[in-house]
């Protein structure tokens, strides 16, 4: 893998052709989306470079490539963009070799993204709390409505009783769920883990994948990155690089 690091921002030129043999992923350092592909890409040792975006600083050529201006993005050698977190994940599934992380049985993959649909009521929850905790404001409520959505979470894993929600591998859902788990601690979210025993073993099993290990980010350099960011700051997608 290869890394552009620093941001490109609004005026910063575009970059040149993907070369041959590689994938190019569009990426923020800190965007728990864009970490989702990059867990895939490492996951099935998919050849690639990685070119961050300020999206608080937006090129035009990137709006051109994904008008939402969100990441990831991927780009292939021949051309073809793909957008959107979980899409680009199955694409890259489906196209490279190596372990398969989405089941080819139709039912095991039916399950992974009925999921993947419940997480998704987890996410809004999750940043309700993390703006509310910027602004001092009490987030009792908040997390309680947050445990009650992560209940449901660990409900269906008990009801699998394999060490991951796939089964008894890494696979897909785990990787798609795993980047706002990641951020628990960052946020003080990690006592929620104590009342859903099972996720919270998933979660010790989790950060021993060696591409949790890869695209890990500890606790306090997050945090550091969100107080930028929750200012409005241009330089948060850089914190931490020299």
């Amino acid at each position: 893998m290869t890394s552009s690091e620093r941001s490109l921002a609004k005026g910063c030129a575009a970059p040149g052709p993907v070369p041959q043999g590689l994938i190019r992923l569009y990426s923020m350092r800190f965007c728990p989306f864009a970490q989702r592909a990059r867990l895939v890409l490492v996951a099935k040792g998919i050849k690639h470079e990685v070119v961050n975006i300020n999206l608080k600083s937006k090129p035009d050529w990137y709006l051109e490539l994904n008008p939402s201006g969100m990441v990831p993005t991927i780009q292939t050698s021949d051309g073809k963009i793909i957008y959107e977190s979980a899409i680009v994940c199955e694409y890259l599934d489906e196209v490279f070799p190596g372990a398969k992380l989405i089941p080819s049985d139709p039912y095991a993959k039916a399950e992974q993204k009925m999921l993947l649909e419940a997480f998704s009521a987890v996410v809004p929850v999750f940043y309700q709390i993390v703006f509310a905790q910027k602004d001092n404001k009490d987030t009792t409520e908040l997390k309680s409505q947050f445990l009650e959505k992560l209940k449901k979470l660990e409900e269906a894993l008990a009801k699998k009783k394999t060490p991951f929600f796939g089964g008894k591998s890494v696979s897909f859902i785990d990787y798609m769920v795993w980047p706002w788990f990641e951020r628990f601690s960052t946020f003080g979210l990690e006592g929620l883990l104590d009342k859903t025993p099972n996720i919270k073993a998933w979660r010790d099993r989790m950060l021993q994948d060696p591409a949790v290990k890869a695209t890990f980010t500890a606790p306090e350099v997050l945090l550091e990155f969100f107080k930028l960011y929750a200012q409005d700051s241009l330089d948060a997608v850089d914190y931490g690089l020299n």
